[in-house]
């Protein structure tokens, strides 16, 4: 039985060739940093972000300029593009007519009614999704007859800006539906971790199969971001919310695309390259354990298949503990134990150790090809499974 939460239904939206919602696996997107209106820097860091696994990237269109350069840029990338586009109508109307995969746009935020009627027009008739955003840090003051209104009902401070978020998001909403639009999906995202919950959670519950976009805004920079960043989306799509993902880091979007998908992977929602297994360290350790895993990390950067790795400073339990690996290294008194799930399979010299454990990965990975390896785990080390199960929205 799975400890997540149900995934959340929802309809399935097509950005490019890349399928949102449904049974989908959850999609990994970033966005670009480079100036859009540079199209030689814009692209080479969209291919960098597809190396690392980004599956949809979107760059901002801030003015003409950005919006000329679109035709020199959507047709090269390798990966479907969004165009981040604010109040100015016909910045879209240019990326639609340029090929763009996907819109971010807040169709309220579009004076003229006229305006917002010929952009959905347009990208109904390609086909093209429109993401609803919604950030606690941009929507409009909240009116004091909504104030009034959550103070009777004895709102608390997180409870009134997580349900000004869901009614703005609403109203752009509705705006589209009247046009008889519906290739929509939907972010809710805030700073405070508590306001984007209940964000989530209300819209969630709410009778609507729109996909929900992820994200904390603002985060901050990688090592409180991606703590922060893990926090947020992992607890939402441990509830069963949420299709879409972005981690925002004050720092190369490529490191966004790693969080990402550490956060996936720790859930067990998707699987993308190596996870390593490392013991946090204590008085039995012999060996620079710091030192051999920051090698390790390093190698398994270059491998792109699943594979679980290990690397434990005890040869007394770190078989026991890393039972799950699919191969690993517990290390200690001169000498290093190589395993796979459990089984120890050869001792070999401290000196050998790093090159040892690569050697055993490349079989691993050699034998999965030839359909030869055997994923049994050694039950002798069989550890205790919770019995706790989060509850859906």
């Amino acid at each position: 039985m799975s400890l997540l939460a149900p995934r959340r239904p929802t309809r399935v939206l097509q950005v490019g060739d890349v399928a949102i919602g449904g049974d989908n696996p959850i999609v990994v997107q970033s966005m670009a940093t480079a100036d859009t209106r540079d199209p030689a820097a814009t692209l080479a860091q969209i291919r960098e972000l597809a190396e690392a696994g980004c599956e949809i990237v979107r760059v901002a269109v801030p003015d003409r300029r950005a919006a000329a350069a679109l035709p020199d840029i959507v047709p090269n990338s390798p990966v479907p593009l969004i165009a981040d586009i604010h109040f100015e109508h016909t910045l879209a109307l240019k990326a639609l007519d340029a090929g763009i995969h996907g819109l971010r746009l807040n169709p309220g935020n579009i004076r003229k009614v006229e305006d917002v009627r010929e952009v959905v027009a347009r990208a109904k008739e390609r086909q093209v999704p429109i993401r609803i955003g919604v950030n606690f840090g941009s929507v409009a003051p909240m009116p004091a007859e909504f104030v009034d209104e959550m103070a009777q009902q004895g709102a608390t401070q997180v409870e009134l800006r997580a349900e000004w978020l869901v009614r703005s998001a609403l109203g752009h909403i509705r705006i589209l539906e009247d046009l008889d639009f519906g290739l929509t999906k939907v972010s809710l995202k805030a700073f405070e971790l508590p306001v984007l919950f209940e964000a989530y959670r209300r819209f969630a519950a709410l009778p609507n199969d729109y996909p929900l976009h992820l994200g904390v805004t603002e985060a901050g920079t990688p090592r409180a971001g991606a703590v922060r960043s893990a926090t947020g989306i992992g607890t939402l799509l441990a509830l069963g919310i949420g299709d879409t993902i972005r981690v925002s880091l004050t720092t190369d979007p490529v490191e966004e695309v790693f969080v990402a998908y550490e956060i996936l992977k720790s859930l067990e929602l998707r699987q993308k390259g190596a996870t390593m297994i490392a013991c946090p360290t204590c008085g039995r350790v012999e060996v620079d354990l710091f030192s051999l895993a920051n090698k390790v990390d390093e190698f398994l950067a270059t491998v792109r298949e699943p594979i679980r790795v290990a690397v434990m400073g005890c040869v007394v339990n770190g078989p026991g503990e890393s039972r799950d690996a699919d191969v690993g290294l517990a290390a200690g008194n001169g000498k290093g134990v190589i395993f796979r799930k459990g089984k120890i399979v050869r001792t070999v010299a401290e000196a050998d150790m790093l090159d040892a454990l690569k050697d055993e990965i490349h079989k691993v990975l050699d034998e999965r090809k030839n359909g030869q390896v055997d994923d049994e785990p050694d039950n002798r080390y069989q550890p205790a499974r919770p019995s706790l199960r989060l509850t859906p929205v």
